[in-house]
């Protein structure tokens, strides 16, 4: 890994800390709400489809998932569901809103190794109020030189970062779990990217092809990095 890195960026959602698994348990529940009308894969099914279709309108994050939840419970049911079932629906919402944080190993021992030797920032995309709520419930907050919520992680959104951070794309690293959004964007920019795999990923973000390029590097934890990055 090239020496003339001088900022590091984390995505936070299953590199900092654990997400996609409680939108897996949220799904099952959810899915045993509709029991009497369709099967656990076929409520599945319909909800992805529901989400995917949303994103353009209510972009990442729970409070999206829980609008889709609601549609899809109207749709399947074809609008014949009890109204108490839409409040259980958004209760698992709001249950998932309050989880507590749970870092996952290695992080903050990550975090103190690499601060004060390169810039830290979290880019991290989703809900504003939900993503700023976690990070400071998370006690990671002062690691960080900046947060950058974004709406979507897209070439586009990535180079203005580096506008905001002064950065060029070759002094750019990005650590994170997703091979869409955390790594083949920021290699087409010309930056440096980190594929940290979680056990649990949404569907959403898996791409089909293996990628080779010289700026990639598969890590199984985030305390791999380490011996890269600190000589």
């Amino acid at each position: 890994m090239e020496n003339k890195i001088s900022v590091i960026a984390f995505d936070a959602d299953d590199t900092l800390w654990v997400n996609e698994p409680y939108f897996r348990e949220t799904e099952t529940h959810f899915a045993a709400l509709l029991e009497d009308f369709l099967p656990y894969h076929s409520v599945i099914a319909e909800l992805y489809k529901t989400e995917i279709a949303n994103l353009p309108l209510y972009g990442y994050g729970i409070k999206g998932f829980m609008l889709s939840m609601i549609e899809t419970l109207l749709k399947i049911s074809e609008g014949k569901v009890n109204p108490e079932v839409i409040t259980k629906a958004i209760q698992l919402g709001q249950e998932m809103l309050n989880k507590p944080i749970e870092l996952l190993d290695g992080v903050e021992d990550v975090l103190k190794a690499l601060q004060g030797k390169y810039r830290l920032v979290v880019a991290t995309k989703g809900d504003l109020l939900d993503q700023q709520r976690k990070l400071t419930k998370s006690g990671l907050d002062h690691y960080f030189h900046h947060i950058e919520i974004m709406s979507d992680k897209q070439e586009k959104d990535y180079i203005k970062l580096l506008k905001h951070l002064d950065c060029k794309p070759e002094e750019f690293l990005m650590l994170g779990n997703s091979l869409k959004s955390d790594v083949l964007p920021v290699l087409s920019i010309g930056g440096h990217a980190v594929h940290i795999p979680y056990h649990t990923t949404w569907m959403h973000e898996h791409i089909e092809h293996t990628i080779e390029h010289p700026n990639f590097y598969q890590m199984e934890s985030l305390s791999e990095v380490l011996p890269k990055l600190i000589k």
